[in-house]
């Protein structure tokens, strides 16, 4: 089946080209890693045992932390690699574990390539994150008999949908999985489903309630309030955003503070996706507004007390109309500006992109929204609207009607922001179940 595997993976590549070409010249993306990606991967410590843990973007990176946390403490003999497919998700891995342990691009799943990532690697366990098994890495690492776990499983009904339509080939590929660690019944029994064996499929939670951090406030961000100089106003923060989103919410934002009582409301948008930052910069100056970028006020501060000065003259220098619009164009800061607000709204949920993270703001004990089309975090949002722990929205209109009911009535506000925190805080225990049952598969491939 590899060689199969191989020629579709040559037509694909052969398709996908100019769409690599276009993000490599447009967006400066991929532009590193391609030794890794080809299997040149290095390790830092090769007398060492490895586990290799395997997030594809930033979420699934975020995911791992508390898996990697117990990992050092019951095996500290272990070398950990974690390997991740987006640029994203590597400058995300990078900052979390860069200074200890290995982080690299994932190998391409041709046979040749991934046969040279395991001789390479060595790895004792395979723990991907979610979902992202491919077939040649599954059969490569079945016959090496190194074992291969899916831990916080899941299975959008988009990826089930088409998962079934190559059944056998995935079935084939889920065979060689030696554990399904899901996240919710529903999602097992797709893994049953698709051809996992029952016996290897458990349900253990969620790790992304036990790696959100229930506070109020988090590192860094009373410099960040004095950065943007918010004073006492209200803040809206926009998650996460996605294309055709920041327009629908900069309308809602100009519709609000036409009221008098909302004057002083400011709005921080934070795009998910760094090649996006320029065109919503635009954005928001056709829309009348100036720009903060905070990429701006982030560098100066770290170059001279001189270059700050200059940012700090030119912010109280402004207008209030130009001050009031607050870009988010770095990366790893979310959660700074996520605590600092009076109301999140998630991003990537008022178009059907499949939505972003919101179990960090409700943690956050924060007055969360998000609209329909968050599939892919389907089981959050089931647990947070049980609980009355966020809002759903269904369009921009209904966005501007519950934002400002949010922002009038603070008992209100504060009860769903109490309730989300209460929901994360319930739901929480999903890396002690997966970390026994990883254990265990590990310490018995070692015998």
């Amino acid at each position: 089946m590899k060689y199969l595997m191989n020629v579709a993976y040559l037509f694909a590549a052969a398709a996908y080209s100019p769409v690599v070409l276009y993000r490599l010249l447009r967006h400066k993306r991929y532009k590193s890693g391609w030794g890794q990606r080809l299997g040149k991967i290095k390790r830092k410590n090769p007398d060492k045992k490895c586990i290799w843990i395997h997030a594809v973007s930033v979420g699934e990176v975020n995911a791992t932390r508390t898996i990697v946390a117990e990992l050092i403490k019951r095996f500290s003999d272990y070398e950990i690699l974690i390997t991740t497919t987006t640029d994203t998700g590597y400058a995300r891995a990078e900052s979390l574990y860069g200074d200890n342990f290995n982080v690299s691009y994932f190998p391409l799943d041709f046979s040749w390539i991934m046969s040279r990532a395991f001789t390479n690697i060595k790895p004792e366990i395979c723990i991907l994150m979610e979902l992202e098994v491919w077939p040649n890495f599954a059969q490569i690492a079945h016959d090496s008999n190194i074992p291969v776990v899916v831990a916080n499983g899941r299975i959008s009904d988009r990826s089930f949908s088409r998962y079934k339509k190559i059944k056998p080939l995935v079935t084939a590929m889920f065979r060689r999985v030696d554990l399904i660690l899901a996240q919710t019944k529903t999602y097992a029994e797709r893994f049953k489903k698709l051809g996992c064996p029952a016996e290897k499929v458990l349900v253990t939670g969620s790790l992304k309630y036990d790696t959100a951090q229930i506070t109020d406030r988090v590192k860094g961000s009373d410099e960040l309030e004095k950065e943007l100089n918010i004073k006492g106003e209200k803040l809206w923060v926009a998650g996460g955003t996605g294309n055709d989103e920041e327009k629908l919410i900069i309308d809602v934002y100009k519709n609000l503070i036409e009221q008098d009582k909302f004057k002083d409301l400011r709005l921080a948008i934070v795009p998910r996706k760094p090649e996006r930052f320029d065109e919503v910069a635009e954005l928001m100056k056709q829309a009348g507004f100036g720009v903060i970028r905070y990429s701006q006020i982030k560098t100066s501060d770290m170059v001279s007390p001189a270059a700050r000065g200059r940012v700090t003259s030119i912010e109280q220098r402004a207008t209030s109309d130009e001050r009031r619009v607050i870009l988010g164009d770095t990366m790893g800061d979310l959660r700074k500006f996520y605590s600092l607000a009076t109301v999140i709204f998630v991003g990537r949920t008022l178009v059907p992109m499949g939505g972003s993270d919101m179990a960090e703001a409700a943690a956050l004990g924060k007055c969360t929204i998000f609209g329909p089309h968050a599939f892919n975090f389907k089981q959050t949002v089931d647990v947070l609207l049980e609980g009355n722990g966020a809002v759903l929205v269904s369009d921009s209109y209904e966005l501007q009607k519950v934002l400002q009911k949010c922002l009038d009535d603070e008992n209100f506000r504060t009860e769903i922001a109490h309730n989300g925190q209460q929901v994360i805080r319930d739901n929480q225990g999903a890396t002690a179940k997966a970390i026994e049952k990883i254990s265990e598969l590990l310490k018995a491939s070692l015998h």
